[in-house]
């Protein structure tokens, strides 16, 4: 499937003003990555010129880098190194908690521009690293962000850690990627009744489920006020470009909503500067 980074940019900025994408990835499959297959569309490095390229012309005031399983904590240290040298570009970056070990964590949340956040990811909570799920508290001590990327159960599984830590603030990456929808609906019901659960509006162009119904659904679920948007960029490319994929996660979104997804609630969740 070829990668498609072509067409006018169609996202409706805010008034004309500020907007944050706040997911996307760069990898270099030579630097690690095994999850990339030879051959495929994301077989290629993806560094911040294209990233700065793929935005041109769609109003943004930074992105969120989220990390890319690169396999080693020297990714982290890199989307750190990146932000420090092109504020302008990265906002601000998700580190990989798989591969953290407690004392370079304690180090990094006490530096004086820690991480925005740590993810965790895979089948579901279960099949995570305990190694990972126990450094939990720190973040939380930290006041920082839990991102997760579960193909089962996010929702629930976020409802439950943030009711456990509410100083945490849990961001449920591609609104928690639904399959069985009457599952999903349920387990989006009990995250809404958790104030510091955040859904991420990002992944529709690879989402089975990847409609502006659904997220009009996560909307009127949880608020404004506890949604982000994300590209997905350059994960969404065989499906279409970053514009096409932030286009797609606000299309259900009024003006005034948009200003809050785009703007607002990252600002607050991920603590951007401005």
């Amino acid at each position: 499937m070829a990668i498609i980074e072509t067409g006018i940019p169609r996202v409706n900025t805010p008034g004309g003003r500020e907007m944050f994408d706040c997911h996307a990835h760069l990898w270099d499959p030579a630097a690690g990555f095994p999850w990339i297959k030879p051959g495929s569309p994301h077989c290629r490095a993806f560094g911040p010129g294209d990233l700065a390229a793929a935005g041109a012309g769609l109003g943004l005031s930074g992105t969120v880098l989220v990390e890319a399983s690169r396999g080693d904590a020297g990714e982290t240290l890199a989307l750190r190194d990146l932000r420090r040298r092109q504020p302008e570009l990265v906002a601000g970056y998700v580190g990989n908690l798989h591969v953290s070990e407690a004392a370079a964590l304690r180090t990094l949340l006490t530096e004086p521009d820690p991480p925005n956040g740590m993810r965790i990811g895979g089948a579901e909570w279960a099949a995570t690293p305990a190694e990972a799920r126990a450094l939990v508290p720190m973040l939380a001590g930290a006041g920082l962000v839990l991102e997760l990327n579960l193909h089962r159960h996010a929702l629930r599984t976020a409802a439950e850690t943030a009711a456990e830590y509410p100083e945490l603030t849990v961001v449920v990456d591609h609104l928690g990627n639904p399959a069985d929808l009457d599952e999903w609906r349920q387990e989006l019901q009990d995250a809404a009744t958790v104030p510091n659960v955040v859904v991420k509006l990002s992944g529709l162009l690879t989402q089975p489920h990847g409609t502006p119904a659904i997220v009009r659904e996560v909307l009127d679920a949880v608020g404004t006020d506890r949604c982000v948007a994300g590209s997905d960029w350059p994960i969404c490319l065989p499906r279409g470009s970053r514009a096409d994929s932030l286009t797609r996660a606000t299309d259900a979104l009024t003006p005034a909503e948009r200003d809050q997804v785009l703007v607002g609630t990252p600002r607050r969740v991920y603590r951007l500067a401005g």
